[in-house]
């Protein structure tokens, strides 16, 4: 048994230039006809600039947010963590503010 799919030109042309088309294949509701939809994946997403790299951790900037991270072994004692987060945050929103005053 043979069906007949209908396969847009975008998706073609994709396929032409060697890169992989994902999609879906559905019944048309109007035609009844086989009908290749393939999926819009681009990524819209922006890169995150890293405002400054910590000893422990790193401080980025998106297009929305800023995001701090920080990370210290479990073998630590619980005092030396909360000095070395607090002094890592401290440089983090020192830096941050340098960088704001200068309108970067």
């Amino acid at each position: 048994m043979k069906k007949y799919i209908e396969i847009p030109v975008d998706a073609l042309q994709r396929i032409a230039e060697g890169k992989r088309v994902e999609g879906s294949i559905r019944r048309d509701e109007t035609t009844g006809r086989l009908v290749f939809r393939f999926y819009h994946r681009h990524s819209c997403r922006q890169k995150e600039r890293t405002i400054v790299e910590l000893e422990n951790g790193w401080l980025k900037e998106s297009p929305k947010r800023i995001k701090f991270y920080n990370s210290v072994k479990k073998n630590v004692e619980v005092i030396s963590i909360k000095d070395v987060m607090q002094r890592e945050l401290n440089t983090a929103m020192n830096e941050l503010m340098f960088e704001k005053m200068l309108g970067l």
